[in-house]
């Protein structure tokens, strides 16, 4: 069985995107880090890709007036907000938590209480979660090349 052309190019838009984060982490900072292939947030944005790679998809098949094309772009303009908007925040939370867990766990150790002592130490919340609006933009491009190029590659439109 073949996947359809448009669920294609999103899965072939998230794996590229999510790939393409390990060589531009090293040209920028000379350390490989393959967890990034796992991970949000970063250049590009995944989120980004995927769903432009689909919307093209669509407008390439079902064409730029269809039903179907608008209900992708409506939904893409909703993923890009959200990439920069509401993760991006959460991002700034967990930066603001980390740091009170931090100061708080400090505080603790200062005050030696007995009862206190054994101050629970967490794990660090993820802080990169969202996007730079140019993150998000490059997402939007490599989205379209991979619905451009997996449309003129796929054999069974």
């Amino acid at each position: 069985m073949f996947l359809s052309y448009p669920i294609l190019a999103s899965i072939l838009g998230m794996l590229i995107a999510q790939f393409v984060k390990i060589p531009i982490h090293f040209l920028t900072s000379r350390e490989i880090k393959w967890n990034l292939m796992f991970s949000t947030g970063g250049m590009p944005s995944s989120h980004t890709s995927t769903i432009i790679s689909l919307t093209t998809a669509i407008g390439l098949t079902s064409g730029i007036y269809s039903n179907e094309f608008a209900i992708a772009a409506v939904v893409s303009l909703i993923v890009m907000h959200d990439a920069t908007g509401v993760r991006r925040h959460a991002g700034y939370h967990a930066e603001v938590l980390n740091k009170l867990l931090v100061d708080f766990n400090h505080l603790i150790d200062t005050l030696k209480d007995p009862n206190l002592k054994k101050a629970e130490y967490r794990e660090k919340l993820k802080e990169l979660l969202g996007h730079k609006p140019i993150e998000v933009f490059f997402g939007a491009i490599t989205g379209i090349i991979v619905g451009v190029g997996t449309y003129y590659f796929y054999p069974f439109k």
